[in-house]
């Protein structure tokens, strides 16, 4: 598109992440503008489950993180083996959602990112509903190969969106990128804890 950028239209099926059952088909458009500037996204999909199945799922998700017994802390999530523990997979899973928010926001038309590893994750105890962890990913750039390691600090609640504030420092280089503080940002009752935004 003359003046704005490029736009390209996607049809394309998706799955369960835990089952790998089939989830529905989508339809997308993506324009990446000439100015520096994050994806414009447009996409609908037609779901294959149930919505009362989903929520369920959410709240069994949600009740196995809400009620551990002390809060969850990590390192090396997949291990170097690319193992992951069973009662680590719900703060995998965390880290898969909340990381591609950062994705989104640094892909451009040649460069994207895939989650590598979570290198450490704890989980702060919050007086509200809410669950909150802050992860440190490490995201593998495609085509340079580059590791970037980011910060993350991501709440959630079943029925409302996640909620992810980052800052990402690319390994070798003195940039820093973040999310600023702008709406959706976690900042919660815990943010006054020592976190380190």
């Amino acid at each position: 598109i003359p003046e704005s950028g490029h736009k390209y239209y996607l049809q394309f099926s998706t799955e369960d992440y835990r089952t790998g059952e089939d989830a529905g088909n989508c339809l997308a458009t993506v324009l990446f503008p000439k100015k520096k500037s994050r994806p414009v996204v447009s996409i609908k999909c037609s779901n294959t489950k149930d919505q009362k199945e989903i929520q369920e799922e959410d709240n069994k998700f949600y009740q196995r993180l809400r009620h551990q017994s002390k809060p969850i802390t990590a390192n090396n999530i997949p291990d170097s083996y690319g193992n992951i523990e069973p009662a680590l997979e719900p703060v995998w899973a965390l880290a898969v959602a909340g990381s591609s928010s950062i994705m989104w926001e640094r892909s451009t038309e040649t460069l994207g990112y895939f989650l590598a590893q979570v290198k450490s994750v704890r989980q702060w105890i919050r007086k509200d509903d809410f669950i909150e962890f802050d992860y440190t990913v490490l995201l593998h750039e495609m085509p340079t190969q580059e590791i970037i390691s980011c910060h993350m600090r991501l709440t959630w609640l079943p029925g409302q969106p996640l909620r992810v504030k980052h800052f990402c420092a690319p390994e070798g280089h003195g940039a820093e990128q973040g999310s600023g503080a702008e709406a959706g940002s976690a900042a919660g009752p815990s943010a006054e804890k020592g976190a380190s935004f």
